[in-house]
């Protein structure tokens, strides 16, 4: 099996799903199409893919990294260490804090995304602290 197909398949389920998927979850998804593919050839592949900067990795608080296909609008996350619910933010509130850091310590940032965790309202009002 090539490299490349493997790749290209990674690429297009996880386009597809637009979500975040972990390692295992993508091997679930393609193994019913590449049924030769094994767990350590996706996890190779996934590496590829993200030093390649076609695929972005994320801890988003679930115990396994994430996976998502780079590409469209660049956004960040707000994850609630509760329910796990996930908000997406836009990626410009965001850059208006990157510039600031970059000018305020003259440093390049290079994250192209940003996970922040905390408790949702909801979480809150059930919950309150």
């Amino acid at each position: 099996m090539r490299a490349s197909s493997v790749n290209q398949i990674i690429l297009k389920t996880l386009e597809q799903d637009q979500s975040h998927l972990t390692a295992q979850q993508i091997y679930g998804r393609i193994r019913d199409n590449l049924p030769a593919v094994n767990q350590s050839t996706v996890y190779r592949a996934l590496e590829r893919l993200a030093h390649a900067g076609q695929v972005s990795v994320s801890d988003m608080g679930l115990g396994a990294a994430v996976y998502e296909a780079v590409g469209g609008e660049q956004h960040h996350h707000l994850v609630c260490q509760e329910c796990n619910q996930v908000i997406t933010i836009d990626d410009a509130a965001i850059q208006a804090l990157f510039n600031d850091i970059e000018r305020q310590h003259d440093f390049q940032v290079v994250t192209n995304h940003l996970i922040l965790f905390g408790r949702c309202s909801a979480c809150r009002e059930r919950m309150p602290e």
